[in-house]
């Protein structure tokens, strides 16, 4: 039989004697590791399919001729991990993805806990579990026994999602400034899978610094039509920009109410760096990116706290009118993108 070195940090790796009791911290869905079992949790499909895709990576890196088997939760019937998990006849390397742990079988669940008790050591098993409470068991087996836990969340606050852009442009040893990611988030990143696309397709067709520009000339028609180029006009003091981005914006789809949340994060984060001035907060606790802070630190150079607090109170007011208040909610977000505008000092 021959002998494997398992890429697995220290901290998760198991010892002959025994193995951890304690859960291991979950690494980032991009910080692949091997092992004879590997979890891959969290509700974001696209990050999951990128740390299988890591693991896998990996297992074909250490032997070319790994060969790989997938079996699916939902439709899992007993002995099928025993016989996928099985060294080959010629004692080739194996790997096994197991996908939808979280709608798995009751036979998928109980095999599982078996073999994370004695899994063998020549085949690496992934399991793949979307979150929730199902399988709570099994998962419990599979973190005690020592595994690497792959975290795979979806990614929701603008400075993760730009974190996550740069990351793309910076895996293709490409740049990307400042400008260039934010018009992506605030564009397409409603999607990650979007926003990976659009990242992708910018890299393989474009040369030299991705810029503003550059991401205009691919997406202007989507990233002009968002909600949170309204709010960057309605900001900046430009009524008439604002209000033909926002007539644009609703003339291809989109919806009053997003575009009234987008004006409400755009004032937010305005409110929040004005709180900062009196020290004893960081842009981290904030939970916004740094590009984020820059830019409200330059805006709130026009605003006064009384033009904040009368932008904020008229989305509050048309947060309730797109809501059911009004019979015309079209007139009401019009009429905030107007007073925030007018609220800024000249």
């Amino acid at each position: 039989m021959r002998h494997r070195v398992f890429l697995v940090p220290p901290a998760t790796r198991r010892k002959s004697s025994s193995r951890p009791s304690a859960k291991v911290p979950g690494r980032s869905w991009d910080e692949p590791a091997l092992a004879p079992v590997v979890l891959v949790q969290g509700a974001e499909p696209l990050l999951a399919e990128r740390a299988v895709d890591g693991v896998v990576r990996l297992a074909r890196e250490r032997d070319p001729e790994v060969e790989k088997v997938e079996l699916e939760g939902a439709t899992y019937t007993g002995g099928q991990l025993t016989v996928a998990a099985s060294p080959s006849l010629f004692g080739e390397a194996k790997i096994v993805v197991v996908r939808g742990a979280e709608s798995g079988t009751e036979d998928l669940m109980s095999d599982l806990i078996a073999y994370v008790a004695r899994p063998d050591e020549e085949t690496t098993v992934v399991v793949v579990h979307g979150g929730g409470q199902r399988g709570k068991k099994m998962l419990d087996a599979v973190t005690k026994s020592g595994a690497p836990v792959m975290a795979c969340e979806p990614i929701t606050r603008d400075g993760e999602k730009a974190s996550f852009v740069m990351g793309e442009f910076k895996a293709a040893r490409r740049r990307a400034d400042a400008d260039a990611v934010r018009s992506l988030v605030d564009g397409l990143g409603n999607d990650l899978r979007e926003l990976a696309a659009a990242c992708s397709q910018l890299i393989s067709d474009t040369t030299g610094t991705i810029t503003e520009s550059v991401v205009d000339r691919y997406y202007g028609g989507r990233v002009e039509a968002t909600g949170f180029r309204v709010a960057d006009a309605a900001v900046a003091g430009d009524a008439g920009g604002a209000v033909s981005l926002l007539r644009h914006a609703l003339a291809t789809g989109l919806d009053p109410v997003p575009i009234v949340a987008a004006l409400a994060v755009r004032l937010r984060n305005l409110a929040k760096v004005a709180a900062m001035r009196g020290g004893g907060i960081t842009a981290r606790e904030l939970g916004m990116a740094p590009w984020q802070v820059d830019r409200s630190q330059k805006d709130l150079r026009s605003w006064t706290p009384e033009g904040l607090a009368a932008a904020i109170t008229a989305v509050a007011q048309a947060d309730a009118e797109v809501k059911g208040e009004s019979r015309d909610p079209v007139y009401a977000v019009e009429k905030a993108v107007l007073t925030i505008a007018r609220s800024r000092r000249g």
